[in-house]
């Protein structure tokens, strides 16, 4: 069923592009082009599945905000640890500027991330919403029947709604950020209250309907009440960016025809391109071409 919005998380969908294609993809100057390719051509699949009618995706502009780390220092450590490889970093304003001469609208803020744009957008947009990403933050956004995310596993992308996110949890469907501060995510260095796994986590927000139930109901130590309070400012995607819903679709693709075909050449990625422009022709009407 076509949706009236795709909204990609495009670092996520950078990383999966660079990490499952091979390293030896280069551009005619010998530059690495794995992720460039590889994203062009996972975004043109993904239009094709869910033939959206409108399309944007989010960027990262801050890949560990420092408001965020400042209420809690271990918030995403690993991306110090592990920080963009050097083999990708070139290539992602590489795949900004092709997306630019498509069409494709692609929007970051200062200071914020992939999932606060996403967060917004969701908030902005009228009609069905899906969300592409690999970032389990965003399950928080779900909401039947209007928003659903298409997270990826080994079997393919997962439809996570309301029901699914109940059936993995045993939370209410729209509990997801209030599961993930209590329980706590090593991936995302969020510590979760001492001694609480996931059935102690997803107990409290049954009996105390959610984190500010626990707060008001529950004793607890003061440093665990600081960081609950700390972790409800952090975790959520923020939803009130002040940025508009971008225009989703352009009325012919590529929008820059010139730039799109130098870009493509220089990079040698042309039947990437062609492949995703031809994904792109259906959605004005729902029903993108098979690339």
């Amino acid at each position: 069923m076509a949706c009236d919005w795709l909204l990609v998380d495009g670092s996520s969908l950078i990383f999966r592009a660079y990490y499952g294609m091979p390293a030896s993809i280069r551009a005619p100057d010998g530059r690495q082009v794995n992720a460039v390719q590889g994203f062009l051509e996972r975004l043109a699949r993904l239009i094709v599945q869910r033939r959206p009618r409108r399309l944007a995706v989010a960027d990262d502009w801050a890949w560990r905000p420092d408001w965020r780390v400042e209420l809690i220092p271990t918030y995403k450590s690993h991306r110090v640890a592990e920080p963009v490889p050097p083999g990708l970093e070139p290539q992602i304003p590489v795949i900004r500027d092709l997306l630019e001469g498509i069409g494709v609208d692609m929007m970051g803020v200062v200071d914020h991330e992939a999932e606060d744009v996403i967060a917004t957008w969701s908030k902005l947009a009228s009609g069905t919403i899906e969300i592409a990403s690999g970032d389990r933050d965003l399950f928080a956004l779900v909401e039947n029947p209007r928003v659903r995310v298409l997270y990826p596993e080994k079997s393919g992308l997962a439809v996570i709604d309301e029901e699914e996110v109940t059936r993995r949890y045993g939370i209410p469907g729209r509990s997801y950020s209030d599961f993930a501060i209590l329980r706590g995510d090593p991936s995302d260095g969020l510590p979760g209250l001492k001694g609480v796994g996931s059935v102690t986590a997803a107990g409290m927000i049954r009996r105390h309907g959610d984190i500010a139930g626990i707060l008001r109901d529950r004793p607890l130590r003061d440093g665990d009440r600081e960081y609950i309070e700390n972790a409800m400012r952090v975790v959520p995607p923020v939803a009130d960016l002040p940025i508009a819903l971008p225009a989703g679709r352009r009325d012919a693709y590529p929008e820059s025809e010139a730039a799109t075909r130098s870009l493509a050449a220089r990079y040698g990625v042309r039947e990437s391109c062609d492949r995703l422009v031809s994904a792109l022709v259906g959605l004005s009407c729902g029903n993108p071409a098979e690339p």
